[in-house]
C-alpha cells in the first residue's frame, strides 16, 4: 500500500502513491475546506519536502488562499502558528516516523488541532469529488514567509510559571542530541545551548537524509546509546523527523523508555498543581472535577494511572491518535496528557504532541530532582511493554477480533473503542489496526518482561501463528 489516508492525515511513498497530482488534489480540497482562507504550511526537512511544499503552496495560492510558509519546523510549530496567527487551517508536510521514501500531509483546523474523523471525512468528500474552481489571475493568494515563528513557540514554553531557565542553566547538563537530520536540528541544539547545556550534536544537519530508521524506538537508537556513554553525558535526546515525539537515553546508555516520557511529565505537572488539586477536592466543586484530569490513549502505560492515583485525579483513555487525545483533553479541560510513544500534550502551550515542550519539562524536572535520569525512572511505577506487528488481511482481522471478544468479553474488562483492549488484574493487551501503516499492532504490558512476553506469545500462538510477525 503506497498511499494511506486516516485520522493521521495523508501519507504515501513519494513517486508511488504520493504523486504531484495527488498532492494538488488534496491541497485544493483543503483550500476549499478552509473556505479559501489563510493557511499556514511547514515541513519536517525530508528530502522530498521542498518539492512537495512548493506544490502545496502553489496549489493553495491558485485556489485564492493566502499562505504563510514557516519553512522547516516541527509539526507542533505549524499547529501553534495556526492558533496564534488566526489562520483558517494548516498543513504540516511530514510522514512523521515513516521511512525516508514516505512523505505526507497532516491537516490542521482553525483551532490548531488536527482534523478529527468527521472533519477528515468531510475533507475526503471534497477531495474525491475533484471539482475545484481555481482563482483568476487577480484573485490569487499572497505568499508570506515567516521563519521566525519557531522563536514564539519556544518563548511560549519558557514563559510557563513553573519553568525556571536560570535553575536549568545552573545544572549545566551535558546532552547528546540525535535529530535524524530533520526539523529538530534547527531548534533543539539551539534551545539546549540557550538553557546552558553542553550539547553534543548527532545528525543535526537538516539534510533530510535520515541517519537511522526514523521511529525513535530502542532498536533504532543504539548509536545514540553508545555516544551517551562515550561522552559521559547526563542523558541523550532523540526525536522523530517532525519533532512531536521525545525519547530519552539515561546516563547509563540505556533507553529511559518512550512510555516513561509521558509518565515522568505527568508526575511533574501534577506535582506543580497539587495545591490546586487539593483545593478542588476539598471544596467539592463538581463542575471542576475533570479540570486536573489526565488524558492518554488506550495503549499508554498503566504507570500513568498509578501516578494519577497518588494525586487523586482521574485518568481518561481514548483511542490511539493524537487528535483523539487532544479533543478529549479540550473537552474535559485536562491539565496534561499525551501518548506513550513519547508524545507530550501540554494545554498551557497548545493541544498537540510536542517534543520541545517535553524537553523543557524534563530539564526543569531534572533540575529539581536529586539524582540522575536513571534514578528518576526508578522513582516511577515500573512496567514493561512489548509490541508486535502482524501483517493480516482485513477480513481475517474482523473474524479474529470477534473470536477473542467472544472468549474474553464476559470474564475480563474489554474495551472496543479502538480495536480490542483486554485489561487483566496486573496486565493488559491491545490489538488494533495502525493509523499509519498497513499492519495490526499487538501491544501488551505487565510488571515484568517475562509476563509481557507470555501474554504476547499466548495470543500469537492462538490467533496469529500463520501470519507474518515482527
Amino acid at each position: 500500500m503506497n498511499l494511506i489516508r486516516s485520522i493521521s492525515g495523508l501519507r504515501g511513498v513519494v513517486g508511488g502513491g504520493l504523486t504531484p497530482d495527488v498532492i494538488v488534489k488534496y491541497s485544493a480540497g483543503f483550500a476549499q475546506y478552509c473556505n479559501r482562507g489563510r493557511i499556514i504550511i511547514g515541513r519536517d526537512g525530508r528530502v522530498s519536502g521542498k518539492i512537495i511544499g512548493n506544490i502545496v503552496s502553489s496549489t493553495l495560492l491558485s485556489m485564492g488562499c493566502d499562505v504563510v510558509a514557516l519553512g522547516i519546523v516541527p509539526t507542533p510549530t505549524v499547529a501553534l502558528a495556526v492558533e496564534k496567527l488566526g489562520a483558517t487551517g494548516g498543513i504540516a508536510i511530514t510522514a512523521s516516523h515513516n521511512p525516508i521514501q514516505w512523505n505526507g500531509l497532516k491537516f490542521i483546523g482553525e483551532d490548531g488541532l488536527f482534523l478529527n474523523l468527521e472533519e477528515n471525512e468531510k475533507l475526503w468528500t471534497l477531495v474525491d469529488r475533484n471539482d475545484f474552481r481555481f482563482a483568476p489571475w487577480d484573485k490569487l493568494g499572497k505568499h508570506t514567509p515567516n521563519e521566525k515563528f519557531i522563536d514564539e513557540h519556544i518563548d511560549s514554553i519558557l514563559k510557563l510559571s513553573y519553568i525556571n531557565p536560570q535553575q536549568i542553566r545552573k545544572k549545566k547538563f551535558k546532552i547528546v542530541v540525535d535529530c535524524i537530520n530533520a526539523a529538530g536540528g534547527k531548534v533543539i541544539p539551539r534551545l539546549l545551548r540557550d538553557l546552558g547545556c553542553d550539547v553534543i550534536e548527532m545528525n543535526c544537519e537538516v539534510s533530510g537524509i535520515f541517519s537511522r530508521m526514523p521511529e525513535p524506538i530502542p532498536e533504532n537508537l543504539n548509536e545514540l546509546c553508545s555516544r551517551v556513554l562515550k561522552e559521559k553525558a547526563d542523558f541523550g535526546i532523540a526525536v522523530d523527523p517532525d519533532v512531536d515525539r521525545l525519547v530519552l537515553i539515561t546516563e547509563k546508555g540505556e533507553p529511559f523508555g518512550e512510555e516513561y516520557t509521558i509518565t515522568a511529565v505527568v508526575k511533574f505537572i501534577l506535582e506543580k498543581h497539587n495545591s490546586q488539586i487539593k483545593t478542588i477536592k476539598s471544596t467539592s466543586q463538581i463542575q471542576n472535577q475533570n479540570r486536573y484530569s489526565v488524558v492518554v490513549n488506550l495503549s499508554t502505560t498503566r504507570a500513568v494511572d498509578d501516578i494519577a492515583k497518588v494525586f487523586g485525579v482521574k485518568v481518561i483513555r481514548t483511542p490511539v491518535g493524537e487528535i483523539n487525545v487532544a479533543k478529549k483533553m479540550k473537552e474535559v479541560g485536562a491539565i496534561i496528557g499525551g501518548e506513550g510513544s513519547g508524545g507530550v500534550i501540554l494545554p498551557a502551550v497548545h493541544y498537540g504532541r510536542d517534543a520541545i515542550v517535553g524537553i523543557v519539562l524534563i530539564l526543569q524536572q531534572l533540575s529539581e530532582f536529586d539524582g540522575k535520569l536513571s534514578d528518576l525512572k526508578l522513582s516511577l511505577p515500573q512496567y514493561i511493554i512489548k509490541k508486535l506487528k502482524v501483517e493480516i488481511d482485513e477480513n481475517e482481522y474482523d473474524k479474529i477480533i470477534k473470536n477473542i471478544i467472544n472468549k474474553y468479553g464476559s470474564a475480563e474488562e474489554v474495551n472496543v473503542d479502538d480495536g480490542l483492549k483486554i485489561d487483566f488484574q496486573h496486565s493488559w493487551i491491545h490489538l488494533r489496526r495502525s493509523n499509519t501503516e498497513p499492519i495490526l499492532r499487538i501491544i501488551a504490558e505487565a510488571p515484568s518482561s517475562i509476563e509481557a512476553d507470555e501474554i504476547i506469545n499466548k495470543f500469537k500462538r492462538k490467533y496469529f501463528k500463520e501470519y507474518d510477525t515482527e
